[in-house]
């Protein structure tokens, strides 16, 4: 018998997180169990991973009904694999979470009910009231908020954490922003403001953010200063030059 088709998928990136994944996979499984739910997934992809990435993945896809896994070919980056991911996802929402604990199980579980509950989009926040940062170094902090006051001042925007991975989008939201440009990071970017652009709606939730106990962080400040700008001015253009041509059809 083929399993039912899920309603949450939880798309995770996963590029050498050999002393993360499976420790995030497991928490989010433990969460959803104790509140009884079964209608979600983890897809998890490989990003050509070099370290023992793989061989765990296939240990928690035995080892858990609910997870299992698509291999990245490259190009690689986060971007393509986020991208990958969205490709592959099963559900009627995605949820894109990071690989090594950053992002709480709880908060992956409130996103579930908003969704459940008739959202397009749910936008986590660490800067508003009932959310924690743990851990942050305060220089990619202090950077952090500067670049979501320019994006929010850019775009006359409410939300203060546009930068945040941690976001979860359905279905037709994910085929109303398409195509999608951003081969790294940058991604984190491009789709909510194409969403907001574009005419769909988002709750903002406070979350809890956690800076990864183990592995290597991917995101290369330096790197992504002109990638990140070059994708906001992208979105920016379209809300002003296109006149309306890439909105949502109602």
């Amino acid at each position: 018998m083929n399993a039912p088709t899920p309603f949450f998928s939880i798309v995770i990136p996963a590029h050498n997180e050999e002393g993360g994944i499976a420790a995030t996979c497991e928490a989010i499984a433990a969460r959803f169990a104790r509140e009884g739910i079964a209608d979600y997934e983890i897809c998890v992809v490989n990003d050509n991973s070099r370290d023992r990435t793989e061989e765990i993945l296939k240990d928690l896809a035995a080892r858990i009904p609910f997870v299992r896994y698509v291999n990245n070919v490259p190009p690689n980056g986060f971007g393509f694999a986020v991208r990958k991911g969205l490709e592959s996802f099963a559900g009627q929402c995605a949820c894109v979470v990071m690989g090594d604990l950053s992002d709480s199980p709880d908060d992956i579980l409130a996103y579930y009910r908003e969704m459940k509950a008739g959202a397009e989009c749910v936008f986590g926040s660490r800067f508003i009231k009932g959310s924690r940062v743990i851990d942050y170094p305060s220089h990619k902090l202090w950077l952090n908020r500067l670049a979501n006051r320019f994006i929010q001042m850019l775009f006359h925007l409410d939300h203060n954490d546009v930068t945040n991975a941690f976001k979860c989008y359905r279905r037709d939201v994910i085929e109303g922003i398409q195509p999608l440009l951003s081969a790294h990071f940058n991604l984190t970017v491009e789709m909510p403001l194409k969403a907001i652009v574009r005419g769909y709606t988002y709750k903002t939730l406070p979350i809890s953010w956690t800076n990864r106990q183990s592995g290597e962080s991917k995101l290369k400040i330096k790197e992504m200063g002109s990638r990140y700008l070059f994708i906001v001015l992208y979105a920016w253009l379209e809300r002003k030059l296109a006149r309306g041509d890439y909105q949502r059809s109602r």
